[in-house]
């Protein structure tokens, strides 16, 4: 398979369905992601080499235009010295030159066009990467949550569980028995027992009696 055939494949695939067909999506998607990665390694590579050979192309360009115009002013050297079979060949010289330069020419406007797809399909390449990326991502994340939920279910419905919850239980009605207990006692208590307000509020009463009884007293007498 070329190399643009593939990373034109690439391009072109649809990611969810291939992971919908995926017996292992998360094993599929590390594929995809693995496959894009090292297609960008050759993509860099092959813009790499197209760039040599353009600054190769462009040298030769340049020094092939300082030969033509050497040839043209040799030329026209010679027609001021009325050499003009010296001024012809001269011309042919140029001629020559500038079809050679002519051919390059045609060569950079071609690398011009391949580099500029290679840009182009990089970034479309490392659009899908981030894709494939955000995809993988998202399936970690549902596959932990999936086995968070799954450790939840499988502990709420466990013997172990229930174990807990019956002695905790158990714990519980032994409390409220202790509490009853206590509160028997209190409800029991032959004499109970007098806050330090309630029995000064009983000397007041006793005070009040005694002193209407002197009173009562007093006016018998009287």
């Amino acid at each position: 398979m070329g190399m643009f055939t593939r990373i034109n494949d690439i391009i072109q695939s649809n990611i969810n369905a291939l992971l919908d067909k995926a017996e292992d999506p998360e094993k599929m998607i590390r594929l995809i992601i693995q496959e894009m990665q090292e297609t960008l390694v050759e993509i860099r590579s092959l813009a790499a080499k197209h760039l040599a050979e353009q600054k190769t192309l462009n040298r030769q360009v340049e020094a092939l235009e300082k030969q033509a115009q050497h040839w043209q002013e040799n030329a026209e050297l010679a027609v001021s010295k009325g050499k003009d079979d010296l001024a012809r060949a001269a011309l042919v010289e140029k001629q020559s030159i500038e079809a050679k330069k002519a051919a390059l020419e045609e060569q950079l406007t071609r690398l011009d066009e391949i580099l500029g797809s290679v840009q182009d399909d990089t970034a479309r390449l490392n659009e899908k990467l981030s894709e494939a990326k955000a995809k993988q991502k998202s399936l970690v994340m549902r596959r932990e949550s999936a086995v968070v939920r799954m450790q939840a279910k499988q502990a709420s419905h466990s013997d172990k569980m229930e174990g807990v919850m019956a002695k905790f239980e158990h714990y519980e009605q032994r409390v409220d028995e202790l509490e009853a207990k206590v509160d028997a006692y209190d409800l029991t208590a032959s004499e109970p027992k007098r806050s330090l307000q309630a029995e000064i509020d009983a000397l007041k009463k006793d005070d009040d009696i005694d002193k209407a009884l002197a009173e009562l007293k007093a006016k018998k007498v009287a």
